[in-house]
């Protein structure tokens, strides 16, 4: 059997999602218990962090194909094909902005998690390791992103 124990909890105003939250601008607290201060040291030369956490409000998984975000004009697709938090593993994780680092608590940037969503661990972005370039995605990415793009200023 695999168990995780929370290393936090994130603290922000966002208890349920709504189809027009803008993820990328909430600020968010991550709230590191005391026991793993000590391994936060040296996080603050970091811009950007990768935080995995566990997605405790998710809804069962009850079907292998879904529309993604729930919206019935983009096609069915393997639940692997999506970012929705209904999973085999209810696991969730997210690229951020670290803005502050102050004794235990983190002030990100960007996190799509709710108040009170379990931490399970962190891990420091690395623009040589991590970014990819020349990559694809589906053509329904293609098209809720152009959608996004008609409403951005």
């Amino acid at each position: 059997m695999i168990r995780f124990k929370p290393i936090g909890v994130v603290r922000n105003q966002v208890t349920q999602a709504h189809p027009n939250t803008t993820w990328h601008e909430v600020e968010s607290e991550i709230v590191i218990a005391p026991e793993w201060r000590d391994a936060l040291d040296g996080l603050a030369e970091f811009s950007h962090l990768w935080v995995i956490f566990y997605f405790d409000r998710a809804h069962p998984l009850d079907s292998l194909r879904v529309h993604p975000m729930r919206r019935a004009d983009l096609p069915r697709v393997g639940i692997f094909a999506t970012r929705s938090p209904s999973r085999p593993n209810s696991i969730g994780i997210c690229p951020v902005e670290l803005l502050s680092l102050r004794e235990n608590v983190l002030r990100v940037r960007g996190l799509d998690a709710f108040d009170g969503t379990p931490i399970l661990d962190l891990k420091p972005y690395l623009e040589r390791g991590d970014a990819i370039h020349n990559t694809r995605v589906g053509m329904w990415v293609r098209q809720y992103w152009a959608e996004l793009d008609k409403y951005e200023p």
